[in-house]
């Protein structure tokens, strides 16, 4: 089982810009997708962005296309989410998931493996 570990969140005003981190104590490329969930108070945990680790091939919720971008870094076994543009509905908790088995990378139960967050604040 591998820790995943996210830093970077933060307290920002609207249109200003954050970029997580999400750190493995293994190899990232032992999964075969990982991703970025955020859930806000009251809400369902949602998909946020999800990359192939081996095809690089990037997916992202509707609600943060053109804003967000996610990345990774397999030489230092970290993937990361470049927000900009950031709204105050991007306000949550976010999390770094991961899966290791071939197979759909869109919903939650998808993912085997999680961090255990870090609190995005957007005012």
């Amino acid at each position: 089982h591998v820790q995943l570990v996210e830093s970077g969140g933060g307290a920002v005003q609207a249109g200003e810009s954050l970029r997580l981190s999400c750190a493995a104590d293994g190899y990232t490329y032992y999964y075969y997708c990982m991703g970025w969930f955020r859930q806000a108070p009251g809400k369902e945990r949602e998909r946020v962005a999800s990359i192939s680790t081996a095809s690089g091939k990037m997916s992202y919720a509707d609600s943060v296309k053109g804003r967000f971008t996610i990345s990774q870094d397999n030489a230092e076994n970290r993937m990361y989410l470049q927000m900009n543009s950031l709204k105050p509905e991007d306000t949550g908790m976010y999390y770094c998931a991961a899966r290791k088995q071939w197979g759909s990378c869109s919903e939650r139960a998808d993912f085997s493996d999680w961090g255990q967050g870090t609190q995005v604040t957007v005012s």
